[in-house]
This record gives structure tokens, C-alpha cells and sequence, in this order.
């Protein structure tokens, strides 16, 4: 008898020991190392180098994928000129109205754009600013327009891309990997 008076008070107190622990861990909190926000807007900004005239391009998508269409406004540029580009993100589903651009600046490192472009159109773009590792960033760039063209332009933001990987530095996506935060195609002609 003793024997089992013995061996229920040493099971008991496993028993509650093994409870009371898994009840601590289920009252903690989940940690999420980055929890991605929301981009509901994209702005990309162009200005032209003599004129300072400038010309936005936008994409919004305020209740995110599925619902209704996004509302993309494309616009033309001249041939020939030189623009600074400034791309701008948002999460405009909240009011005031939430800045993503200013956590992928504190977040450079793990975010860079890339800018792809149909062979036709006549422009190239080029990394105006860097991470704090001197790797492109792309939220600042240049925008050299060619002779009179059409095609599109196609912006992406990549989160974790491997900046030493083959080309990536160059603006190469092929070996970024990462994940697309976002993607946002306009048309453009070159007048």
C-alpha cells in the first residue's frame, strides 16, 4: 500500500509539473521576428533634372489582393531627359495614413527594389542610394529616357534578397531570391 501511496504522490506532482508548464507556454505571446505591413500604394515620383517638373506615377490597392481592381495611373515622359526618381509606400487602409517607406529605410539591408523594364522602352535606371552595407537600396534612382519608345516598367520590392548573389548589386532579380513585397507594372511613353 505504501508502495502505491508512493507512486500516485510522485505521479501527481509529474503531472503537475508537466500542466503547469505547458499552461505558462500557451499564455506567452507568439514572437514575430518581422511582421510584414501592409502596402496598400505605391508612388514613384520622377522629376525632371531641367525643368524640375515633375510626374507621379501611382498604383493603389487599398483593400488589398482580391477584392476590387487596383487603381494604376500611368503617365508619359519626354525622350531624351534625365529624371530623379523617388519611389513611396504606403498603407493607406488606416487613417492617418501609415509610411512603409520609413521602415524600409530603417530596414535597407533587408529590402531592395528592382526595376524591370520591356526590351522597347528606351530607359535605364540607376541605384541613387545604398544600405548601410553600401549594397542599392532603390527607394531614390535615376531615370535616363532614350529616344521616342513605349513598353512598360515593372517595380519590385524584394524583402531578404541576397545582395552578394550574381548580378543582384546590378539590379539583376534572377538571383535575389527573398520575397515580393511588392509588385506594380505601369505603361509608359517616351514623347
Amino acid at each position: 500500500m505504501k508502495y502505491y501511496s508512493l507512486f500516485f504522490a510522485s505521479l501527481a506532482i509529474i503531472l503537475l509539473t508537466v500542466f503547469s508548464s505547458c499552461d505558462k507556454k500557451e499564455k506567452e505571446d507568439p514572437i514575430i521576428p518581422n511582421e510584414e505591413e501592409l502596402i496598400t500604394s505605391l508612388y514613384y515620383t520622377l522629376v525632371d533634372t531641367l525643368t524640375n517638373d515633375t510626374i507621379v506615377f501611382s498604383f493603389k490597392d487599398i483593400d488589398g489582393d482580391g477584392g476590387n481592381d487596383p487603381v494604376i495611373t500611368n503617365a508619359d515622359l519626354q525622350a531624351n531627359i534625365n529624371y530623379i526618381a523617388f519611389i513611396e509606400l504606403y498603407n493607406e487602409s488606416v487613417d492617418p495614413r501609415e509610411s512603409i517607406s520609413e521602415e524600409v529605410k530603417q530596414e535597407d539591408d533587408h529590402h531592395q527594389f528592382f526595376f524591370i523594364y520591356t526590351p522597347g522602352l528606351n530607359v535605364t535606371i540607376e541605384y541613387a542610394d545604398s544600405d548601410d552595407n553600401g549594397n542599392p537600396l532603390g527607394l531614390e534612382s535615376s531615370l535616363s529616357a532614350g529616344e521616342i519608345s513605349n513598353g512598360e516598367l515593372t517595380i519590385i520590392l524584394r524583402h531578404s534578397p541576397d545582395k552578394n548573389a550574381l548580378g543582384v548589386s546590378d539590379g539583376l532579380i534572377e538571383n535575389a531570391g527573398g520575397e515580393t513585397d511588392i509588385e506594380v507594372t505601369f505603361d509608359i511613353t517616351l514623347l
